[in-house]
């Protein structure tokens, strides 16, 4: 299957930072939009920040101002920077790739960031 790999999560107390890695396959990098997106116990799975192929990022007001996603073009990887961490930050963090009426195509199978006091 095809699929995206992530790395870089972790436990952290709160107001701190990690940083998320995102590996992509090169025909699907540079030509589609990418996405982090999280889900907590108990929740919906929720976009946290896209990144098209053209144009700004996007992102959830719940981490505007902490969080930046961008491309590493040498690496072919999506990452997510995420600054004064807070506990409701707590959750499985997923990347995702080509977004379409269905959904997203392609999904990492997750890793997790926990954040406490």
């Amino acid at each position: 299957q095809v699929q995206l790999v992530e790395s870089g999560g972790g436990s952290v107390q709160v107001g701190g930072s990690l940083r998320l890695s995102c590996s992509v396959p090169e025909r699907i990098f540079s030509t589609e939009s990418l996405a982090w997106h999280r889900q907590a116990p108990g929740k919906q799975r929720e976009l946290v920040a896209t990144i098209p192929q053209f144009g700004t990022p996007n992102y959830a007001d719940s981490v505007k101002g902490r969080f930046t996603i961008s491309r590493d073009y040498a690496k072919n990887t999506v990452n997510l920077q995420m600054n004064s961490l807070k506990r409701e930050d707590t959750a499985v963090y997923y990347c995702a790739a080509s977004p379409t009426i269905r959904g997203w195509d392609y999904w990492g199978q997750g890793t997790q960031v926990t954040v406490s006091s």
